[in-house]
């Protein structure tokens, strides 16, 4: 194969990472029943006229599957940091006792579940669309050399293994979805 084709197939083979990627990144933020320090990922505070990720003004734990506490660097960060979750619109509810912040996660209920498996599903369409596209554009590539005079064999061969890309990253994101959908329905 030249050159051109194996950069054209190595850059798809790339694309469809990073689409795996995000899946995995936006699978962190559907909670699956137990509690984590990345249910508070899209959590901003209010830091000094900035709007500052929570991770960095504060210690996330969590001391058990239900709780999640955050001890702010700060003593006065404690009310923003409320004021913050609440205006996230995450679903929690939290309390402050004077040192640490929190928070109760409740359990899912069978309804909730549902609508986190349908979230996890378009998630997962979401990473399949990116996974074509980015095979579409390689096989306009592909078309675009065979026109400039690349055999027409050596074309084929190259759609052939960008096809079969293609097919190994949905499997991907299939067995992503299923494990994700099985840890929400999980009770």
């Amino acid at each position: 194969m030249t050159e051109e084709i194996e950069f054209i197939i190595d850059s798809t083979k790339e694309s469809m990472n990073g689409s795996i990627a995000h899946l995995e990144k936006s699978f962190l933020n559907i909670r699956a029943g137990k509690a984590s320090p990345a249910m508070l990922g899209s959590v901003f505070v209010d830091y000094y006229g900035s709007q500052t990720p929570l991770a960095q003004i504060s210690n996330i734990n969590v001391p058990d599957a239900r709780t999640i506490t955050i001890q702010p660097y700060e003593k006065t960060m404690l009310h923003p940091i409320e004021k913050a979750i609440m205006v996230a619109n995450i679903g929690f509810n939290p309390m402050n006792n004077g040192d640490i912040v929190i928070i109760s996660v409740p359990p899912l209920t069978e309804e909730r579940r549902r609508d986190l498996s349908k979230q996890a599903k378009v998630e997962a369409e979401d990473a399949k669309i990116g996974v074509r596209n980015a095979r579409k554009d390689a096989n306009t590539e592909i078309k675009k050399l065979e026109k400039e005079g690349t055999s027409e064999d050596i074309c084929k061969t190259a759609e052939d293994e960008i096809q079969n890309l293609t097919n190994a990253f949905i499997r991907k994101i299939d067995e992503h979805l299923a494990l994700k959908e099985a840890e929400i329905m999980k009770v």
